[in-house]
């Protein structure tokens, strides 16, 4: 074989040795897709099942329990009772239920009367998705009970009842206001792994790498010499992508600043520590950056909670997100943005992001041998 013919196929020949000797070729093509595939083919889902549910029950009425007992069978809810308001209104504040019914105390005279409404939903506007489909729920739920108990009882009067609702904290229900938050975790989550992911492949593939090593200096100086100058070009970028967020696109931040840099500091640790991970186990600029992307990005979007709702992900899938940064950051700016200074959800969501920051950069610090091998 001569000519083009024989050049290309010598090159089809190197390159498959090539893959023959680089197992990690053949992970990318075929192991990585299925691992993918399984993972968010079972856990990505824009259903709302199982939600957990405050009910305020003002009276034990026959009518009132009945009601209950409809959203305790229905697959949807998870009601808790509570006979107060402010009970419900703190585990609503904390994120330990996504919206408040409220059976008020004079709901079996209200049933049958004219009067206006005698059950009261208000959900968790946060995430506008969801609060729209929490609404749409009840609603059904609602109309189910009271077309039973007329199939059960033909007499049973015609309800004019109606369901007030209320949506709390995103009341114009825009979804920017919660998209925006957690597009600023995501890229800041991809920007800070890319900052430092590159240091240490680009130092080997310069070969300079070796004029360090010569040099008296520790590997944990060499981690923080390239960590700190990152850090603050990150808090750059952070400072910015916020300042888009409150000027460019009105999302109103409820919560203080002072907390705001507090954690956006402690997650850029987290994210410039990845990068410096990565970077520890390849010597290839490009490798390093594919490896950053896939570790972080994907990751971030599809498991943080930032599209899809992690509470409706099956249990093993919700496990795995603990893993995932991103998560504790979404949480939390989306907390400071739409609610304010909710310490219930901002200390454990902090105190996560600072235990994986100090992991991963620990981590990059131990595996920064001044070895040429």
């Amino acid at each position: 074989m001569t000519g083009a013919a024989g050049r290309i196929w010598g090159l089809v020949r190197k390159e498959a040795w090539q893959i023959l000797r680089d197992p990690s070729s053949v992970a990318i093509a075929f192991v990585l897709p299925v691992v993918l595939l399984f993972l968010f083919g079972y856990g990505v889902s824009l259903d709302a099942r199982r939600v957990p549910l405050a009910v305020v029950m003002e009276e034990q009425t026959p009518a009132a329990n009945d009601f209950l007992a409809s959203l305790t069978n229905s697959s949807y809810f998870v009601p808790t009772v509570v006979h107060q308001r402010p009970a419900a209104n703190r585990a609503l504040l904390a994120g330990r239920v996504d919206g408040i019914v409220v059976l008020r105390q004079d709901f079996a005279e209200r049933l049958h009367g004219p009067a206006s409404a005698a059950i009261q939903v208000i959900v968790d506007g946060v995430n506008p998705n969801r609060g729209r489909i929490l609404q749409g729920y009840l609603q059904g739920a609602w109309e189910n009970w009271l077309r039973q108990r007329r199939l059960e009882d033909p007499a049973e009067p015609k309800s004019t009842l109606r369901l007030q609702s209320r949506v709390w904290y995103n009341p114009g229900v825009d979804s920017r206001d919660f998209i925006v938050p957690g597009l600023v975790a995501i890229i800041m989550t991809l920007i800070g792994a890319l900052l430092t992911a590159l240091v240490m492949a680009r130092e080997w593939e310069r070969g300079t790498m070796e004029a360090l090593f010569a040099t008296p200096v520790r590997p944990g100086e060499v981690v923080l010499g390239k960590l700190l100058p990152y850090f603050v070009l990150g808090m750059g970028g952070m400072a910015l992508s916020v300042a888009m967020a409150v000027w460019l696109f009105e999302v109103p931040l409820r919560g203080s600043l002072g907390l705001l840099i507090l954690t956006s500091a402690v997650f850029m640790a987290n994210a410039l520590g990845m990068g410096l991970f990565i970077s520890t186990l390849t010597r290839s600029q490009f490798v390093a950056a594919q490896a950053a992307i896939m570790a972080t990005m994907l990751p971030a979007i599809m498991l943080s909670g930032f599209i899809f709702d992690i509470s409706a992900m099956p249990g093993w899938v919700q496990a795995i997100t603990y893993l995932v940064s991103a998560r504790y950051f979404v949480s939390i700016l989306q907390t400071l943005f739409l609610v304010g200074n909710v310490w219930p959800l901002i200390w454990p969501n902090l105190a996560a992001l600072a235990g994986f920051a100090v992991l991963l950069i620990g981590i990059a610090v131990l595996r920064t041998r001044k070895s040429l091998e």
